[in-house]
């Protein structure tokens, strides 16, 4: 890990070298097909209303475009967690719009259980409104009959 933290700080700084704005740098994306492969090797399932992956219908789990942090972070919860993780919304229309929203890849929804909800407690920091804060500044936000995760970075990986 501290090999891979010198790697993208020396990346960052080459970059601003060269005259990129960091800030202004574009998240790394995976297609649908590349995210599930990941998901499925990580042991984490997904479902949708409608038993579909089309991005363009809300009743559908799509992850076309999703960050490839968030899925990250979706594999380090999983991992640190030691929890089953079902994840029930990812880049389809119908969420919320917004700089950091589910269609620009920084958000995942997961299924409500007792572990999953026992860890965010337990482990993050509440921050008010149904919101936990993780340390490495995800968010954790307990919807009615959801956690909806918006990833900043991958939590840690």
């Amino acid at each position: 890990m501290f090999v891979r933290t010198i790697a993208a700080v020396i990346a960052m700084f080459a970059a601003l070298l060269m005259g990129a704005s960091v800030a202004s740098a574009a998240p790394a994306k995976y297609t649908h097909s590349q995210a599930t492969a990941q998901l499925r090797a990580a042991g984490i399932t997904w479902s949708s209303s409608g038993g579909c992956s089309d991005r363009n219908r809300p009743n559908c789990t799509s992850f076309e475009q999703v960050n490839q942090t968030s899925i990250a972070g979706a594999k380090t919860f999983k991992r640190a967690s030691g929890c089953a993780l079902n994840i029930t919304g990812g880049t389809e229309t119908g969420h919320a719009s917004g700089t950091y929203s589910h269609w620009n890849g920084y958000k995942l929804d997961y299924s409500l259980s007792s572990c999953v909800t026992n860890y965010i407690k337990r482990n993050f920091s509440s921050i008010g409104g149904n919101k936990w804060k993780s340390g490495s500044g995800n968010i954790y936000f307990l919807e009615s009959n959801h956690w909806d995760v918006t990833y900043y970075n991958c939590g840690g990986c």
